[in-house]
């Protein structure tokens, strides 16, 4: 993601995204770090949620520098590729996280 900054133009809107994108993509990864150091399940399932929320807003920044021609297609397809598959390893794990957590409560 920083070389994705880098790489923008230096024009207000790449400025506008690269900073949401790069914050974005950051703070996924340093809450994920949070994930592993979970005090508690339900510590777990929440610093998840927060992962989820950052991956997809990353790839929302994602979407619209390619949407707006920032950077070319070709570029930015292998990055939006790899944030989706994150994203959806993410998700997955969140719900497995909630149904155990569901199914040890009741």
């Amino acid at each position: 993601m920083v070389r994705l900054f880098r790489a923008l133009p230096h024009s207000d809107e790449a400025r506008i995204f690269g900073r949401q994108v790069l914050r974005s993509a950051t703070s996924a990864g340093a809450n994920y770090r949070a994930v592993c150091r979970a005090r508690s399940y339900a510590d777990f399932v929440n610093k998840l949620g927060v992962v989820v929320e950052e991956m997809d807003e990353t790839v929302f920044w994602l979407e619209m520098i390619r949407d707006t021609k920032l950077l070319p297609g070709p570029k930015m397809a292998g990055l939006l590729d790899e944030a989706g598959q994150l994203l959806a390893i993410f998700v997955t794990s969140q719900l497995t996280a909630k149904g155990r957590s569901h199914s040890a409560g009741a």
